[in-house]
């Protein structure tokens, strides 16, 4: 079979159409001029209540930083540390990170908390990072997790595919690996123990898809009702209403 030698070049040649694809938008250069002004003006939302109930550890990429949200309290994070204000927050994450990055994040930690929530995975998607690099980087992260909370949560980002960042085919390639990333998720959250929250969708399922105002300047990243619906679907499917009650205001 002459099929192993031509692998090496696969990836050369994806960035190469993802690179011509967004070449021939134009409004590409804006976007992505737009995404890096966004993660600029990002910074992950800390919360130290006086009195803390519960403690919290945040690691991931830019959705984890809140990139997007018009203000650190807007994003995901922020609208925990509101709805829950003896929560205490440590956010570590960081614009750009990988699944790699998360592993050094949580290498970092030596605390305990009592809820663990992971946010990365868009850019190992949008990076055409190899997916058995990617597997194996999800299992580790998932494991360290585990090590340092009572809760791991793992919500990695929707379907990418969709964001209107990109356009077809290259939204197409997204969408196939997104889709293989998030068995990833499932399947080592099932393994270890820990709560995946879903927020692939098809495109005529996807809230993000259907409604622009969900998406931020750059189409790529939530915008403060895009972290809102997030933050719904992560009470809902992680049920974590009970688990976050007693640190409501007293």
């Amino acid at each position: 079979m002459s099929a192993p030698s031509s692998w090496p070049i696969v990836p050369a040649l994806l960035v190469a159409l993802l690179v011509a694809v967004l070449a021939t938008s134009g409004c590409a250069a804006w976007r992505i001029g737009k995404a890096s002004e966004l993660a600029q003006r990002s910074e992950p939302l800390q919360q130290v209540p006086a009195d803390p109930a519960l403690r919290l550890l945040i690691v991931g990429d830019s959705t984890g930083v809140g990139t997007g949200a018009s203000a650190p309290q807007a994003s995901l994070a922020g609208q925990l540390a509101q709805a829950y204000p003896r929560l205490q927050i440590d956010n570590r994450a960081r614009d750009g990170a990988t699944f790699a990055d998360v592993v050094g994040q949580l290498d970092a930690v030596t605390a305990r908390y009592d809820l663990v929530l992971v946010q990365a995975g868009g850019n190992d998607v949008i990076r055409l990072r190899r997916l058995e690099d990617v597997r194996a980087d999800v299992d580790r992260v998932v494991t360290l997790a585990r090590a340092r909370g009572e809760r791991v949560v793992v919500m990695p980002a929707g379907n990418v595919g969709n964001a209107p960042f990109f356009f077809p085919p290259v939204s197409w390639l997204m969408t196939s690996r997104a889709r293989s990333l998030h068995g990833f998720v499932r399947e080592a959250a099932a393994r270890h123990q820990a709560v995946y929250v879903n927020l692939f969708k098809d495109k005529a399922d996807d809230p993000f898809a259907q409604r622009r105002e969900l998406n931020a300047a750059d189409g790529l990243h939530p915008s403060d009702a895009g972290y809102r619906v997030w933050f719904d679907e992560l009470l809902a499917q992680g049920r974590l209403a009970p688990v976050l009650a007693p640190a409501k205001a007293r």
